[in-house]
């Protein structure tokens, strides 16, 4: 299956092989969509898993094991801090989504569930954000054509599952 979906649900909730963190270079717990991953995990078990790794550059990522989450990995992807755009930043989002893919390939993952990374406390705006986050996911799936991966971003709000869906539609129809 090659597919990219969003779904009205929380990320810990997907039963995927991966889950990706919206992380901070630090690997530190924070709130949101990060503080929800490592509550669900285990707090102690994830950041301990962290602190070995120590950090993670903006636009790359890393992986732990998923602890009590259903996922069998996390993937902490960071993405940048949005300042205008006019610093790197759409190359940042998707350098950190293509690089989560394909760690999780290198995982033998075929399913990964995804937030809407840095759209949230990091400022990124949210149409932009998924812009970059299909385009990322789209051009992965078409670089690596053998590949099986279903692809699942998880949001809570109906307003960015709807913005969503409306992007993924006219950049990626394909994988609908």
């Amino acid at each position: 299956m090659r597919k990219i979906e969003i779904r009205k649900t929380g990320i810990t909730e997907l039963d995927t092989d991966a889950i990706v963190n919206a992380a901070n270079r630090g690997l530190m717990a924070g709130s949101g969509v990060c503080g929800a991953i490592f509550r669900e995990a285990g707090h102690a078990q994830l950041q301990e898993a962290c602190n070995k790794i120590g950090h993670c550059p903006t636009g790359q990522a890393v992986i732990t094991p998923g602890f009590r989450l259903k996922a069998k990995y996390v993937i902490h992807a960071v993405g940048p801090i949005w300042s205008g755009g006019r610093n790197g930043e759409p190359e940042l989002l998707y350098s950190a989504y293509y690089n989560s893919l394909a760690l999780a390939v290198k995982n033998q993952c075929t399913s990964v569930g995804f937030p809407l990374i840095s759209a949230g406390i990091y400022g990124y705006p949210m149409d932009l954000a998924w812009k970059q986050a299909i385009k990322a996911c789209r051009d992965f799936l078409n670089e690596y054509p053998g590949i099986p991966m279903q692809i699942v971003f998880a949001v809570l709000e109906d307003r960015i599952m709807k913005k969503g869906r409306e992007i993924l539609a006219a950049e990626a129809k394909e994988f609908q």
